[in-house]
């Protein structure tokens, strides 16, 4: 039985980029086994007569095409060397290079074939970013590139058989500040809890799509989370690798406390921040974290006003966070629904997941010697707002001091996301957990709207 094809965000950009008349060799960035090949692949059957598909790791063999350079012909004549069947046909070729993290030589040819424009070209990996710097340098100027992550809810959403029309009555409900009806709070908040719990990886979602249970997917996931570990042992160096992993396995842990702010101090006895600063990074590069960094003050604009060293850890995918817990915060969550001292926590990381997901940064604020605090913050053209992310039921103080008082002129108005229906009051709009997927398509119409 073939395997249900997910569909993705993706898709629709290589169509678009397919037919843009200046097509440049496109690299699809992005974890590990978040669904590029499986995309990029069925982009290719789909559109084009012939596909050279290349993957550097399991074919190791083609590291050698550019042994006589990086020509378009060379590389040409040296792939048909190897293998004969593989057919050139200018203008209706994609040739795919795969797992580049393997061969970032690669990326100097891509120069190359642009200039030369008979072909199509699609290089993907994972951990690209560890070695982005020198694809970057052989390459710049002469490529685009896509950041793929997991699944965010409307592909779930997808997934689960629901259209694109859905996605626009939730986006209306925020814009018309219509709260939603018992049967759709309901149905809505029961599918982003499997989703929180599943998180966004492919393998585990279609599982559950199969079955239409939870049966298997725990494991899956931890298998995914081993893959993760593999891969710091392959690609770290050194004495990083220990650190990375001690960082790795504190995440969940940290995330747990009241203070939430990632204390390297906690890894390992001794352990100083810029000790690790370069496995931070790396986890970063790699994919497998999102960073949030504290504001120096809440005042835009966002980009280079935060402290560095004062930061926040979230995974980049919830359900693999759920996997790492405990094995009574599992049951607890998947049997009673219940997230008990992690709840915050997972709907933190839950909010952060999604924001980047719509190619936000990540920033918090927490003035010292105070109880002030915010969660995340976004923009629109005029002003900043922030985001609180709120697991039980009470009042949001720090918000509203932050829109109340004069000493933050930036900010006008601030978002709530809670487990209850859209509300608006004091200059704060609620929503539930669900709509944060689409906060940057409610803030671009904010935009549109401020101007008028």
């Amino acid at each position: 039985m073939e395997s249900i094809y997910l569909k993705r965000k993706i898709d629709s950009y290589l169509l678009q980029w397919k037919n843009s008349d200046d097509r440049k060799p496109l690299i699809v960035r992005g974890p590990r086994q978040v669904g590029k090949t499986e995309s990029i692949q069925r982009f290719a059957k789909d559109n084009y007569k012939s596909v050279i598909y290349i993957n550097f790791v399991e074919e190791a063999k083609y590291k050698s095409i550019t042994e006589d350079g990086y020509k378009t012909d060379d590389i040409i004549r040296n792939i048909s060397r190897m293998d004969p069947s593989k057919r050139f046909i200018p203008k209706e070729t994609l040739i795919v290079f795969d797992e580049l993290q393997e061969y970032p030589e690669i990326a100097t040819a891509l120069k190359f074939f642009k200039v030369d424009g008979r072909f199509d070209i699609i290089c993907s990996g994972s951990l690209l970013g560890i070695h982005y710097k020198r694809i970057e340098s052989n390459s710049v100027g002469y490529k685009v590139d896509y950041d793929m992550h997991s699944m965010d809810f409307e592909e779930f959403l997808w997934a689960k058989g629901y259209d694109n029309t859905v996605v626009e009555e939730i986006l209306n409900h925020m814009k018309e500040q219509k709260p939603f009806n018992d049967i759709e709070m309901t149905r809505y908040s029961s599918l982003f809890l499997d989703f929180c719990i599943l998180g966004g990886m492919p393998s585990v979602v279609r599982e559950y799509i199969k079955n239409g249970t939870f049966e298997g997917t725990l494991d899956l996931q931890r298998q995914l989370l081993e893959d993760y570990r593999e891969d710091v042992r392959k690609y770290a160096e050194g004495l990083d690798q220990t650190r990375i992993l001690n960082v790795f396995e504190q995440i969940p842990v940290q995330l747990g406390k009241d203070n939430k702010k990632f204390q390297v101090s906690k890894v390992a006895k001794g352990a100083r921040f810029k000790d690790y600063r370069g496995c931070i990074e790396w986890m970063k590069d790699a994919g497998i974290v999102n960073i949030c960094y504290c504001m120096n003050s809440p005042e835009l604009p966002l980009k280079g006003n935060y402290n560095e060293e004062k930061y926040k850890l979230y995974f980049f995918d919830s359900g693999l966070f759920v996997a790492m817990l405990d094995n009574e915060a599992q049951d607890d969550l998947r049997a009673n629904k219940n997230l008990g001292v992690y709840k915050g926590a997972l709907y933190e990381n839950i909010v952060g997941e999604a924001l980047t997901k719509c190619g936000y940064g990540l920033y918090y604020y927490k003035k010292d010697d105070s109880t002030l605090e915010e969660d995340f913050f976004v923009r629109t053209h005029n002003t900043l707002v922030p985001v609180e992310v709120k697991a039980t039921r009470g009042t949001a103080k720090s918000l509203r001091t932050l829109i109340g008082s004069d000493a933050y002129p930036d900010i006008e108005w601030g978002i709530k996301l809670t487990a209850g229906n859209i509300g608006f009051s004091d200059n704060i709009y609620t929503f539930p957990y669900f709509c944060s997927f689409l906060l940057k398509d409610y803030l671009k119409w904010v935009s549109t709207n401020e101007n008028e």
